[in-house]
């Protein structure tokens, strides 16, 4: 296999945008974009497309969202693009075999985790929130079962103690953008290798109700929940009343009932305290804590409920 390839794509977040401008960009044909329709979003509740929608009509290249394949006649369509290969990140729809066998060269995921572990919905905030020290993304051949196909290719990178799930996404995307053009440069060369049996975790979609903090908790694993959960849902707690949000913080030194505050905005945990960097109070934008602290009267010994 040699030279370029006419590809599909299907994708749907902001996550994917990245890869497909570098599918692009390495000059591979864009037969067409496969990403989840429009959604009422905003105050106004009015119909916005996806990122990945938004961004291919930028690029003039052509965009359909059908609801699912069980139509036999989107099926048909998707079949006669005659694509040689199809890059799925982030589509949204499970695929049926009948679209896995349509490209001449099957379907490739790009998955942000390094695989077995985080095999599923959320593997971004699932890795910073059990303590992974390691992420990455994979290559990875498709097939029916859930993120279960053997991987051609894995990238990893290191989860430090100032990463949060929006600065990982970032990271992992632009990583998965590589890795994609370089998988395809090269993917007569490349064997793939099953995925092992020992070691596969899920990541299930992040529930709203994880979010709350429970400052009993030793600190290590609420500052993993805060940044996490950062920028969303965002890890909360209560203030006389206010919810406030903490999107960044780290582990300190500190000893306090759970939940006291015991220093500029350091919070005792059950093991330990968090120093708060960035947080958002009701009906504001997320901001360091040294403008919050402006507006928000913080004396030693308020509790966080």
């Amino acid at each position: 296999m040699t030279g370029k390839m006419r590809v599909i794509f299907m994708g749907s977040p902001e996550f994917s945008v990245p890869v497909l401008d570098a599918l692009v960009e390495a000059g591979h044909e864009i037969a067409c974009v496969y990403c989840q329709p429009p959604r009422p979003a905003g105050r106004g509740k009015k119909d916005r497309p996806t990122p990945v929608q938004a961004r291919a009509e930028e690029l003039g290249l052509p965009v359909r969202h059908p609801k699912n394949f069980k139509d036999p006649a989107d099926v048909v369509e998707f079949e006669a693009l005659e694509a040689d290969i199809a890059v799925v990140v982030a589509y949204g729809l499970l695929l049926p075999q009948s679209i896995l066998d349509a490209p001449k060269h099957g379907c490739l995921n790009i998955h942000a985790s390094l695989l077995p572990r985080w095999r599923g919905a959320a593997p971004i905030h699932r890795a910073i929130l059990e303590g992974d020290v390691m992420s990455g993304v994979c290559i990875m051949q498709m097939e029916a079962g859930l993120d279960t196909g053997p991987v051609l290719l894995r990238q990893e990178t290191e989860i430090t103690a100032e990463d949060t799930t929006a600065t990982l996404h970032d990271r992992l995307s632009e990583m998965g953008a590589e890795a994609i053009v370089t998988t395809l440069d090269v993917l007569n060369r490349l064997a793939p290798e099953a995925q092992p049996d020992e070691g596969v975790t899920y990541a299930k979609k992040i529930d709203k109700a994880e979010a709350r903090i429970d400052w009993t908790r030793p600190a290590a694993e609420i500052d993993r929940q805060i940044r996490g959960l950062s920028p969303f849902p965002g890890a909360w707690a209560t203030l006389n009343g206010e919810r406030i949000k903490f999107h960044m913080s780290r582990v300190t030194d500190g000893k306090g009932a759970p939940g006291e505050v015991i220093g500029t905005f350091t919070i005792a945990c059950g093991e330990g305290a968090v120093e708060i960097l960035t947080a958002q109070r009701e009906g504001k934008r997320a901001m360091p804590v040294v403008e919050i602290l402006k507006g928000l009267e913080l004396p030693e010994g308020s509790r966080f409920d």
